[in-house]
């Protein structure tokens, strides 16, 4: 009798863990460029596994890539991509030459986020047609019929920068930062959109602490420490509704005070998207 017991309960184990796996993992597909690499590819994933959240997530990534080429792309179904995909193992994968039609068949995906080059990210006209014809290109492709879209809402530009587009905003930081806000909260009432990703005001917010204009690593990258885990902590805060303040998961080398700057910049940030908050009362502990 025992024989037969023991096969039959490993069957069910099996069976339910099986069947638990899609239930408790939240699948993002990122359609974007080396922003979105910024906030997704390194530290999103680690923060849900020190809270017990388990994330799939892609990334379809251009190097400067705007909605409108997003759009070219679809519309040819180009193997244009570098897909990286991060599975439930926390391991990530690249495929080049991948068409954004594979990516967003690929999985079932619960988000599917897009976001704007960011020399246009501010300008509220650039992100029409493209952003609608490639909501409803998704949409008849989507295995998932509940998936939701979500904007991603990109950073200023350091205010040293010598990116040639800063200057569309009068080579200026806050400019650039009120265009882009402006922007995205009117796209998002215009479209379909179902959620924004404020990661531009978690970053605006950051600076106003004892970090400064420190944010990136070069004149508009994420520094790979405090920029990136910010934009981390964003996306995971506004994905999963749960507070990232305290999160167990720090990058190696990011000081506990930088980091709480940058959970908090983040808690703000989905709180008050489209407005800053003043995080200077955040003392740096020696």
């Amino acid at each position: 009798m025992q024989k037969k017991i023991i096969p039959v309960l490993f069957f069910l184990l099996i069976s339910v863990a099986i069947s638990a796996t899609p239930a408790d993992t939240i699948r993002v597909l990122a359609i974007g460029n080396s922003f979105s690499e910024d906030a997704v590819e390194n530290y999103l994933y680690d923060l849900g596994k020190a809270d017990n959240v388990v994330f799939i997530i892609g990334n379809m990534y251009i190097g400067g890539c705007s909605l409108e080429r997003h759009w070219y792309n679809a519309q040819k179904d180009t193997a244009a991509y570098s897909y990286r995909k991060i599975g439930v193992d926390g391991i990530k994968k690249t495929t080049e030459r991948v068409k954004l039609s594979t990516a967003i068949t690929d999985e079932e995906w619960n988000y599917i986020t897009l976001q704007q080059a960011s020399l246009n990210s501010g300008k509220y006209h650039s992100y029409f047609p493209y952003l609608i014809d490639l909501q409803n290109y998704i949409k008849n492709r989507a295995t998932n019929s509940d998936v939701k879209y979500a904007m991603h809402m990109t950073w200023a530009y350091a205010q040293a920068s010598n990116h040639a587009a800063f200057s569309i905003y009068n080579t200026d930081q806050i400019v650039m930062y009120d265009s882009i806000v402006a922007a995205v909260s009117r796209v998002s009432e215009k479209t379909n959109i179902d959620l924004v990703i404020p990661v531009g005001t978690a970053i605006q917010n950051g600076r106003t602490s004892y970090l400064g204009d420190t944010f990136c690593r070069d004149d508009h990258h994420l520094h790979l420490l405090t920029g990136r885990y910010t934009a981390a902590c964003t996306w995971y805060r506004k994905l999963t509704g749960k507070s990232v303040v305290g999160n167990g998961y720090v990058p190696a080398g990011l000081s506990a005070a930088d980091a709480l700057i940058a959970q908090k910049g983040a808690e703000y940030a989905v709180n008050s998207p489209y407005s800053v908050t003043d995080l200077s009362e955040i003392e740096q502990k020696k």
